[in-house]
């Protein structure tokens, strides 16, 4: 009896500690595309267009860092796993917040960066602007530019209610 208590007290600290996780990359994935959305992209709309895909490009490239897809893929594994942890602990309103992250994070912020943000950028970077006219940059940018910043105002609001929802499963459980 005591050795399953100690077990069952080892796996509710698990899911604490799991669903912490989740709440802070989700929130730092929220944070991230925030910026974005308040501050990078309106920097970048006021560049021309040359300065813009040179820019734009450098930002994709440097963005593929550790830092980023520790939250950015961690947030897609650590969500579903805090659901199925608080799943099995014992269905709660915050089993079903988190259930409701996890979706929104995986479409809102998984999907519409991969079948969105990704292949424009994917267009950017294989665009070669040294052998490219003004008028083929510029023609760029406008395929370029408000699709991708579309994409991210949605990923951005996905990011910022997955977060939240992330944040009152904890609140609502205590």
């Amino acid at each position: 009896m005591a050795n399953e208590i100690l077990v069952l007290d080892a796996t509710m600290m698990f899911g604490k500690l799991i669903q912490t996780v989740a709440v802070l990359l989700t929130g730092l994935v929220a944070g991230l595309f925030y910026s974005y959305a308040c501050s990078v992209t309106g920097a970048l709309g006021k560049l021309p267009d040359r300065e813009y895909v040179m820019t734009f490009k450098s930002i994709n490239t440097a963005i593929l860092n550790a830092w980023f897809f520790a939250s950015f893929m961690g947030s897609l594994v650590v969500l579903p796993l805090a659901t199925w942890l608080s799943y099995r602990a014992e269905v709660h309103f915050s089993f079903w917040l988190l259930l409701s992250a996890t979706v929104v994070y995986a479409v809102g912020v998984f999907g519409v960066t991969m079948l969105g943000n990704v292949p424009l950028n994917n267009m950017l970077e294989r665009f070669n602007r040294d052998t490219a006219t003004l008028q083929d940059i510029s023609s760029l940018r406008e395929r370029f530019e408000a699709p991708w910043n579309k994409l991210n105002l949605i990923r951005t609001i996905a990011a910022i209610f997955s977060f939240l929802l992330a944040i009152l499963s904890v609140k609502l459980k205590a």
